[in-house]
């Protein structure tokens, strides 16, 4: 028997859980993506866009550092006021304030975007022009600067020193820059007449030479007349090469 204090069942839910059976998902058709991908590499092999990306490829990532520009020794040889420093400083974006005559000699490097010319400019007073054989070797070019202004008696002397460098054993052979400088002063003789009175038709045949005016007011042209410069040392270059 059971009494009214016997103990209460309590009945709890069956939870029933039902496992399906694993299926993987099915795989992406094999044959579409083949196709996409032979059309992909078809296109970028064709002969329309391949040269394009292998021409970027090069660029990016097979450029070398650029090649260096050739370097060359001058010296630059003229009297005193001829405007030798002005004009080389003023090339390397230099002050020219308070510029003074040459005592000795100076180097300047002045760059070109295709070459760096190395010049040793040569002090102009009597006291140093003497010496300046001693300086010569070793040079590839000549730069004189003579000033188209001047007295009859400074000009004179000029073409005598341009006639001693222009046959000197160790600058016969080398390319000449000759600036008439000072172009800017009313005095000023043409280019013309400075070939004429230097007589540089007869005496430079056969050499490389070139006869430009300058001015310390048109840097333009005297950038251009080394840029001939440097073409005439090119050239020779080439000759040497050829040897």
């Amino acid at each position: 028997l059971c009494s009214s204090s016997a103990l209460a069942l309590t009945v709890r839910p069956v939870i029933t859980l039902t496992l399906q059976p694993f299926s993987p998902p099915p795989h992406p058709p094999i044959f579409p993506i083949l196709l996409s991908l032979f059309h992909s590499v078809s296109l970028l092999f064709s002969s329309s866009i391949f040269p394009f990306y292998l021409q970027c490829f090069r660029t990016l990532c097979c450029k070398g550092p650029p090649s260096p520009r050739p370097e060359y020794d001058l010296v630059c040889i003229g009297l005193t006021g001829s405007g030798k420093t002005s004009l080389l400083s003023r090339l390397c974006s230099e002050a020219t304030d308070n510029i003074g005559p040459t005592t000795g000699f100076s180097i300047k490097a002045v760059p070109f975007q295709n070459a760096i010319l190395n010049v040793k400019e040569l002090g102009g007073a009597d006291s140093i022009k003497k010496y300046w054989s001693r300086y010569y070797q070793g040079s590839q070019g000549v730069v004189f600067i003579l000033d188209s202004a001047s007295t009859d008696e400074d000009l004179e002397m000029a073409r005598t020193e341009l006639h001693s460098a222009l046959q000197h054993p160790q600058l016969c052979t080398l390319p000449f820059l000759i600036l008439a400088n000072h172009q800017d002063k009313p005095a000023a003789r043409t280019t013309q007449e400075i070939k004429k009175y230097f007589e540089l038709e007869p005496l430079a045949r056969g050499k490389s030479w070139i006869l430009e005016g300058s001015s310390v007011d048109n840097m333009d042209a005297v950038k251009q007349s080394f840029t001939q410069l440097i073409e005439l040392l090119e050239d020779k270059d080439q000759d040497t090469g050829r040897i």
